[in-house]
């Protein structure tokens, strides 16, 4: 009987994703705040609560997660990496002084705490690859002048997660300054190694890893993520970061091959995780927390913005490019939705959740909407301060 109600349970979350992500694709829209309302409709004070499947969901979320990095780190190889670093470092910098103090602030600004405040600035900071690039394929602009600078940006957020995953787990584990100085240098020296090995060997590893038969490739690559994975968070580093560092050493025909094969079950799982992520968030516990979400979705927008204005005109674009690259760059949703699991399944802040799950909503519907009007919008404010300087000069010059 309890494998009957699982199988129809699960089953019926299955369904209802694939209907929500045909609705979504019909609207050339994402899917992540239609999965993340079916979480919250089959979660604790929802409309459906599961029962028997939860915790096969969890498992599939825990998937979810491995895959969106490994396939995140499959479309990099260690020389993009390095050369990114080398000349983009500094919209890095300024990407995250904008866009990660405003999350600080509020989690402090709550009476939160500063553990809940570093996770709460990972939030605000990350923006949304997965979403950012399907907006850009949509609208046409993956050929253009300013794409090269998002990616970019969006490259050093994903680099900077090796370093900052780790220090979130360890924060959230309560260990103490020595442990997490351990826990940061381990994940750190890891993260080198693997990126020297695929800069100096990636031909090599992938040879190794390589196969004609897909089922053989696939076994391999998937057994070798998750292995990777679980010894990763076994050492307290991340298993999402573990992930993304198998993807990054493998190259070539390999991580084409790879990426096809596994891109269908990144869907599947990561789905899953975006309903495991509202399956532990009451709707009730939103309204309370709308109002701050709703600020910071505001603030951040526009600090996003600003971001990409500034990387796009260091690297001369056009001002319209600019206001484009802000535009595109203000999507969150995955990387803060597995940021801030982190938290709830550490209970560190009953409210974290909820404000997180608000705020991806209001920006992950908000994004692509951005990245289409901001262009016009900002030439048209441009040139409203043009038309008004000359009669500013004019009435100065009136006796």
């Amino acid at each position: 009987m309890h494998g009957a109600v699982f199988l129809i349970e699960f089953g019926g979350i299955l369904f209802a994703l694939g209907l929500l992500g045909r609705f979504a694709g019909r609207l050339r829209f994402s899917p992540i705040p239609l999965y993340l309302l079916a979480g919250l409709a089959f979660g604790e004070g929802g409309l459906l609560p599961l029962g028997a499947s939860e915790e096969f969901v969890a498992v599939g979320a825990e998937i979810g997660v491995v895959l969106l990095l490994l396939m995140l780190g499959l479309e990099y190889t260690a020389s993009d990496l390095v050369a990114n670093l080398k000349t983009q470092y500094p919209a890095g910098a300024v990407d995250f002084a904008l866009n990660a103090p405003p999350g600080a602030a509020m989690a402090l600004l709550l009476g939160w705490g500063p553990v809940a405040a570093v996770v709460l600035a990972g939030v605000t900071w990350i923006s949304s690859s997965g979403v950012i690039a399907k907006v850009l394929g949509d609208l046409g602009r993956v050929g253009n002048r300013e794409t090269p600078v998002i990616l970019g940006i969006l490259v050093l957020e994903d680099l900077a997660m090796a370093v900052y995953l780790p220090v979130v787990t360890a924060l959230l584990a309560g260990a103490g300054l020595a442990a997490g100085s351990v826990t940061l240098a381990v994940s750190l020296s890891v993260a080198g190694l693997v990126l020297f090995v695929a800069v100096r060997f990636g031909r090599t590893v992938s040879r190794f890893v390589s196969s004609d038969d897909p089922e053989k490739l696939l076994l391999v690559v998937l057994g070798l993520t998750l292995l990777v994975a679980g010894i990763a968070q076994q050492l307290q580093v991340s298993a999402a970061v573990g992930a993304f560092l198998v993807g990054i050493a493998l190259s070539g025909e390999v991580a084409e091959g790879a990426h096809a094969l596994l891109s269908p079950l990144r869907d599947l799982f990561a789905a899953v995780f975006f309903v495991f992520f509202g399956l532990h968030t009451n709707p009730a516990d939103i309204p309370p927390v709308l109002v701050p979400a709703l600020l910071l979705a505001v603030v951040t927008a526009a600090t996003k913005i600003a971001t990409g204005y500034w990387a796009a005109r260091r690297a001369g674009v056009s001002a319209r490019g600019r206001w484009r690259t802000g535009g595109a760059l203000v999507a969150r949703g995955e990387f803060s939705i597995v940021i801030a699991g982190l938290a709830v399944t550490a209970g560190v802040q009953p409210d974290l959740g909820p404000l997180a799950t608000a705020y991806v909503l209001i920006l992950v519907v908000v994004g692509p909407l951005t990245a289409r009007f901001t262009e016009p919008l900002g030439v048209a404010f441009a040139a409203l301060r043009a038309g008004s300087r000359p009669r500013k000069a004019e009435l100065a010059r009136e006796p």
